[in-house]
């Protein structure tokens, strides 16, 4: 499973690649602009960013660029873009871009050549790996653990821990699990979510001795972090 970030402010455009994602059972986040894709880009973990080159609100696809490889980040980036000079595309690669692809494309390309910089930057396979306090997510099986006891998941269950461990102890709201593990980008007014971290939380602390792993943010979201004392039951409250 990968964590995708989605910087396109073409909103079908955006959704189409989404859903691609998705139905490969990843991740996928859509930012519309450039400001809140910078931000979200800098400040988070991501296998890897699919970047609109043109981008509404002051800050365009470059820039973000520029900004990423000036703070060190490795991440892989395929740029989309409807410019298609050769002169575009060799400034998109020299800006730090990974690859280039010109508007209209199939996203079956899209999603082979996203697959292909995934295993470029690979060369570990532990980094398929993710581990926190005593669980352990393989993803490529994919397999969850704790203190080495496998724990079923469903596939989307699989998609949630995924994304919690990726952000383990970062608050993560209903926006934010809505639109990468369930793909709304609005809220549908179901308890959706709640129930997914009742199930999840019941295999993850349930039947298991403390620390408590999954805790609820009241007013706020939820959260996964290392705690002595449980906050929403680990019986599956919220």
């Amino acid at each position: 499973m990968w964590n995708c970030l989605i910087i396109e402010d073409d909103r079908e455009n955006a959704h189409y690649i989404a859903e691609g994602f998705r139905e490969l059972g990843h991740h996928a986040t859509i930012c519309y602009d450039g400001v809140e894709g910078l931000r979200r880009a800098t400040s988070e973990t991501w296998d890897v960013i699919i970047l609109d080159r043109m981008l509404p609100n002051q800050i365009d696809g470059l820039s973000i660029l520029t900004t990423l490889r000036s703070l060190g980040k490795k991440v892989p980036v395929l740029v989309l873009s409807a410019l298609t000079t050769l002169d575009e595309r060799v400034r998109g690669l020299k800006s730090g871009g990974d690859d280039y692809l010109v508007k209209p494309f199939a996203l079956m390309e899209l999603l082979a050549r996203t697959e292909a910089l995934i295993r470029r930057t690979e060369t570990d396979p532990s980094s398929r790996i993710l581990e926190y306090a005593s669980l352990r997510l393989d993803l490529t099986v994919p397999r969850l653990t704790r203190n080495g006891k496998i724990i079923a998941l469903q596939p989307r269950e699989y998609r949630l821990m995924s994304y919690m461990m990726t952000h383990a102890e970062q608050t993560l709201t209903r926006a934010m699990l809505l639109g990468s593990v369930w793909g709304y980008q609005f809220n549908p007014q179901t308890n959706v979510i709640d129930a997914a971290i009742s199930r999840l939380r019941q295999k993850v602390d349930g039947e298991h001795a403390p620390p408590w792993l999954i805790h609820t943010v009241r007013g706020a979201g939820y959260v996964l972090q290392e705690r002595d004392h449980p906050s929403g039951s680990p019986r599956g409250d919220t």
